[in-house]
């Protein structure tokens, strides 16, 4: 059964379970930004029974493009419980996080770490080819390690964004991207 709702409608205990879940699909790599970083927002969960299996966050951030400014759904926290991978629950969270983002926001954005050769691609995602940044207070800072590893899903609202434009991320404490 999947399920959609805000951070502010998840108790602790559906909180405690999150996290574990994260922790244990990390295999322990999930720090506390990343734990910050995943809530604020949308959540899709899948649930298999009462045991929580799968989880993507869509969070709202703002990135540049060039000098336009787009209100951006970014993807968070994307896990399946490792022994419930491969049935299918990723790409369920996917079809959601798609849906929400294209119903409430200009742009989708992730940093791919999946490791998994196309699989956002296979879901609509496409690879940003221009240099990347950080916004912050004192300009654009690079943000070469992350060249590549961008992928953003375009909305009617930037259907034509130029795929080799400069983009920016706004700042935030741990992975900035």
């Amino acid at each position: 059964m999947t399920q959609t709702l805000s951070t502010d409608d998840l108790d602790k205990q559906a909180l405690e379970e999150l996290r574990l879940l994260l922790d244990l699909a990390f295999r322990g790599e999930f720090s506390e930004h990343d734990w910050a970083h995943t809530l604020g927002g949308w959540h899709a969960m899948v649930r298999h029974g009462d045991e929580l299996v799968a989880h993507a966050a869509v969070i709202p951030r703002t990135v540049r493009i060039g000098m336009r400014t787009f209100r951006t759904g970014y993807v968070e926290g994307m896990a399946t419980h490792p022994a419930h991978r491969r049935r299918g629950h990723a790409n369920t969270l996917m079809e959601a996080v798609n849906e929400h983002i294209r119903s409430t926001y200009d742009l989708g954005a992730l940093s791919d770490g999946t490791e998994i050769d196309g699989f956002y691609q296979r879901h609509g995602w496409v690879t940003w080819f221009g240099r990347s940044s950080v916004d912050r207070k004192d300009g654009w800072t690079a943000t070469p390690e992350e060249d590549g590893s961008i992928l953003v899903l375009r909305t009617p609202a930037t259907a034509r964004v130029d795929l080799t434009a400069p983009i920016a991320c706004d700042w935030r404490p741990g992975d900035v991207w």
